[in-house]
């Protein structure tokens, strides 16, 4: 189905790929498989060693304007359009937004500013337990385009969708959930309401009969959102889905214990297991293959990650943290906590809330680190030498580790929760999160 809807989107048209990354080479190699386009071009800001031959390429700052030449053109995640698609004579659009189009009646969406990796693994390896067929892909880092030899009528097909994918997207998935909101990406969207408004696309184009899975604050008003739509909630007894004393899971009239022996940690991350409760239940999956699932489960890297002990220090890796709320939920779950590392790319987020946290927080050490390290440490003079006196200012990550090593207590943890991006500095938060790890077991951190 996605070949045929692929084809006749390009046929005879001018095709343009804008962004030549790994979503990119993937739509590359469909769009040829298919033919039928009357030309092909490529364009990217960054020099492409090992371009295909046969396609026009537009390399270099001026690379949007080649959309101008073209007839439709499939945006990769990430880029940031110069002029809006109503200005310009192409149609833009994904491969996001063909995939829906081709199979939005077996897919389950799942998006949120944070746990969406860690919900969608987990829902994928919960059906995987049960024997449901069932394939895992999206901004998880498997391109949609590459889940298509796998795909019978029969398999549920589970999609991370990040706010990138979402933007101009116009189909929703039947199944879909919204996890959370946080102030996140201001520097590509501009303010919260819009980040908010893409967000939305995960449900604005649902139809009745559809289900959509919500935490707050990204419940729709009345009117926004055709399907059936159940409210995700911590301790809320009227909630569709809740986590009950951080141990019990509940699915309307539904509830499982949660096994002891699992290895995610932290409320959110129950939560989440909560929502996989009620997703696997909707798709007739049986308690004890949920908890079996979710007891075999092994967290993904850079989430709460627990290294392991150096220097008679536990290290844990939250190197995925980038706002305010998952800096907190981690401290929370990690009351063992003595020394934090904080700070990464500044994205303009306001940092009252994680300030006014760590102000009553038992936290004796909190390192802030690169550009948003320092306007925090300016955002805490005012909270006075209660907040203060606990912070250390440091340039980078390798100095950050090397003080954490000499000032945290022995056998007290020291969490790397940055609360910031990591662009500045790194490529992703997965390569911060291994600078980190290899940081903490060298023999000398400088």
């Amino acid at each position: 189905m996605l070949l045929n809807i692929l084809r006749q989107t390009v046929a005879n048209r001018r095709v343009l790929l804008l962004g030549f990354g790994r979503e990119g080479r993937a739509l590359y190699r469909r769009i040829v498989q298919v033919g039928g386009y009357s030309s092909l071009g490529i364009a990217d800001q960054a020099t492409i060693p090992d371009a295909p031959e046969g396609v026009a390429l537009h390399i270099g700052d001026d690379y949007q304007k080649a959309m101008y030449d073209y007839d439709i053109v499939f945006k990769s995640p990430g880029i940031v359009l110069e002029t809006p698609p109503e200005q310009l004579p192409c149609t833009v659009t994904s491969l996001t937004a063909i995939f829906l189009k081709a199979y939005r009646n077996q897919c389950i969406g799942i998006t949120g500013t944070k746990g969406k990796s860690t919900t969608s693994s987990l829902l994928y390896h919960v059906l995987q337990t049960a024997g449901v067929p069932s394939v895992l892909g999206g901004n998880i880092g498997i391109p949609m385009a590459d889940l298509y030899e796998q795909i019978t009528p029969e398999t549920v097909i589970i999609l991370e969708i990040g706010v990138h994918q979402l933007e101009y997207t116009t189909v929703s998935p039947k199944i879909a959930v919204f996890l959370n909101l946080f102030e996140e990406h201001l520097d590509h969207y501009g303010t919260f309401a819009y980040y908010a408004y893409c967000k939305e696309n995960i449900y604005r184009h649902q139809q009745a009969g559809d289900l959509l899975l919500c935490g707050e604050p990204s419940l729709p008003r009345a009117g926004d959102c055709l399907a059936d739509v159940m409210h995700i909630a911590m301790d809320d007894q009227s909630a569709d889905i809740s986590l009950h004393d951080g141990t019990i899971v509940r699915y309307r009239e539904f509830s499982m214990e949660l096994p002891q022996t699992m290895s995610l940690t932290g409320l959110h991350n129950r939560l989440n297991c909560a929502v996989v409760y009620a997703l696997a239940h909707q798709l007739g999956v049986a308690d004890e293959k949920i908890a079996e699932g979710i007891a075999t489960f092994q967290p993904l890297p850079h989430r709460l990650e627990m290294l392991g002990e150096c220097d008679g220090i536990r290290w844990v890796n939250d190197s995925i943290s980038t706002a305010c709320e998952t800096c907190i939920q981690a401290l929370c779950s990690l009351n063992d906590t003595d020394t934090v590392l904080i700070g990464g790319m500044d994205r303009g987020i306001s940092y009252e809330p994680l300030l006014d946290y760590l102000k009553t927080s038992a936290v004796q050490h909190i390192i802030l680190m690169s550009d948003s390290g320092k306007r925090i440490a300016e955002e805490a003079e005012p909270y006075g030498s209660i907040l203060t006196d606990r912070i250390f200012t440091v340039k980078n990550l390798t100095e950050a580790v090397a003080l954490a090593k000499q000032i945290t207590q022995k056998g007290k943890i020291a969490l790397l929760s940055p609360a910031a991006a990591s662009y500045n500095e790194y490529k992703n938060f997965e390569v911060r999160g291994e600078h980190f790890r290899s940081l903490v077991f060298a023999t000398d951190a400088n």
